[in-house]
């Protein structure tokens, strides 16, 4: 009798073969009921509590997944798949986690019934290319020569279709406008750390305002501010990282005395180096002083008696966007104030946004930057209109750089769908039925949007398969008439790139999925329950 051999630390769980496969489709399927009623223009919100007692309300794919805590590994998958698209693309989260489990779905039966997983693996891959290739054939693509009107009107359609489905969706137009005058403000790199968003609570949504420069909220500051001027015509602008306020003295330093004098003069001293720097910043010609670090109510008063303005504790990005928008440098000594250190730009002004002052640059000649200053009720509520902003601005820089467009509203998807079945009956043995099931499969976007509105989604996916049949490729969803239309002309349009990546995506993660056939758990590892017996472990 042979020897018994222990690999594996005694407490390990290994897990494997058909029932594991399952178990990790069922736990995706698990978080796609998460997230499935929240896509389109009629979806739902979540509303998510987490440790702290922090609440979030949303409906953007990549929030609600990374905020969910999922402890399965294998539906970890579908949370890196939807931050993949939120990075790359911005738009499209939900859809990309739906596609992916509805794949996996629709394959479930051929796993069942002893399909080996590689040969659904080669089907899906296979499947995915040729729509992406569709895809690419099919979009329309944004020629070159349109005027100046006609491109912004198209970017401004392609922001108000990811805007509608959003908490804002009643503002989308007013919000299309903006996402597209702040993308336009930038240069051709498009640099979306350029773009600010502050919030101020209170007033109504359709208050808030684009500024073609940067705005920051007034910093804390000592007495003497109020003497300040709050308006300068072509300042001259000082970037500091200098503490402009009488030091403390450290508290392992020890002078010895043997008069008073002395300790006068070492008083002196100090309050002689303080003036010597704000005289040298007042020689330099700088009428606004910015400076990361405190600027105290001896330099305020100083700097209010000669007409200028100061700003101290500046936060980092600002300073940084600042420097970017006016020019200049960020300095660490007075010394070297002078016409290159200095920026500049067209008009400072401090001005009252509801409750909060705010520094504004407007008419900068260096880099491109624009500041989106929102405001609107509830901090949650704000929150929401800031990612979904965010959203409607990565849409505008994709539709800039990839100037294609197909019609959003589920056409599309019902589009390549008809394109796979037609495909799939050319070619024999399994990969038939395998590439019919993704065609299937893509059907669910058309058919969550039926849903999530209140639609007969059965009826509405009848008519159009018998559109598209006929040949009307660009026939979607028309949510408000609660009917079929063709979306290219009722201006649902959404860059082809967002749906390329979304399939990719959903394609890579389902092969993934497939082609994982056995789990092991090491002990005390404090991680996730993986046993097959236990399928939705963190769906929910």
């Amino acid at each position: 009798m042979q020897p018994q051999i222990i690999l594996l630390r005694e407490g390990t769980e290994a897990t494997q073969g058909k029932a594991q496969l399952i178990s990790n489709i069922n736990a995706c399927e698990a978080i796609v009921e998460a997230v499935r009623t929240t896509l389109g223009p009629r979806g739902m919100d979540k509303l998510i509590v987490d440790e702290n007692g922090k609440v979030t309300i949303s409906n953007d794919g990549a929030t609600i997944m990374k905020k969910l805590n999922v402890v399965h590994p294998a539906a970890r998958t579908l949370v890196d798949i939807a931050k993949s698209q939120d990075s790359e693309v911005g738009d499209g989260t939900t859809s990309v986690v739906i596609l992916a489990g509805e794949f996996l779905k629709q394959v479930k039966p051929f796993v069942e019934e002893g399909v080996h997983p590689r040969l659904i693996v080669k089907a899906l891959r296979k499947a995915g290319q040729l729509s992406i290739d569709h895809i690419k054939k099919v979009a329309v693509p944004v020629e070159v020569g349109r005027s100046e009107e006609q491109r912004r009107s198209l970017l401004e359609k392609c922001a108000q279709t990811a805007l509608s489905s959003k908490l804002i969706h009643q503002q989308k137009e007013f919000f299309g406008k903006m996402a597209v005058d702040a993308v336009l403000h930038l240069d051709d790199l498009l640099p979306m750390d350029m773009i600010g968003i502050k919030k101020v609570q209170g007033g109504a949504l359709e208050d808030s305002f684009l500024v073609a420069g940067v705005a920051f909220k007034k910093t804390f500051s000592y007495a003497g501010f109020e003497m300040q001027r709050k308006r300068y015509e072509s300042p001259k602008i000082a970037l500091l990282n200098i503490e402009l306020e009488l030091k403390a003295e450290r508290d392992n330093a020890e002078i010895r005395m043997s008069n008073v004098e002395e300790y006068q003069k070492v008083v002196d001293a100090e309050w002689q180096i303080l003036y010597d720097k704000l005289d040298k910043i007042h020689q330099s010609g700088a009428h606004v002083v910015l400076s990361k670090l405190p600027i105290g109510d001896v330099a305020t008063q100083y700097f209010a008696d000669r007409d200028m303005f100061c700003a101290g504790r500046v936060v980092d990005d600002d300073l940084k966007r600042t420097l970017k928008a006016c020019g200049g440098a960020i300095l660490t000594t007075v010394t070297d104030l002078n016409d290159k250190t200095l920026g500049t730009c067209e008009i400072f002004e401090e001005t009252q946004v509801g409750g909060d002052r705010y520094n504004l640059f407007q008419g900068c000649p260096k880099a491109k930057t624009a500041t989106i200053v929102l405001r609107g009720g509830a901090q949650q509520f704000m929150d929401e209109t800031e990612r979904s902003l965010i959203d409607a601005i990565m849409i505008v820089r994709r539709a800039l750089k990839n100037d294609s467009v197909v019609a959003g509203g589920g056409a599309i998807e019902m589009n390549l769908s008809k394109f796979l079945r037609d495909y799939s009956r050319n070619i024999p043995g399994k990969e038939q039925s395998l590439i019919g099931s993704v065609a299937k499969a893509l059907e669910i976007i058309p058919r969550q949007l039926c849903d999530n509105a209140g639609f007969d989604a059965t009826n509405i996916l009848n008519r159009l398969r018998q559109k598209h049949a006929q040949g009307e490729q660009w026939y979607g969803v028309d949510i408000t008439k609660e009917d079929v239309e063709d979306n290219y002309n009722l201006c649902v349009w959404e860059p082809s790139v967002v749906k390329i990546n979304a399939i990719s995506a959903a394609i890579e993660a389902a092969c993934l999925i497939l082609s994982v056939d056995e789990t092991i758990k090491s002990p005390k590892s404090g991680g996730s329950d993986l046993s097959a017996n236990n399928p939705y472990a963190g769906g929910h």
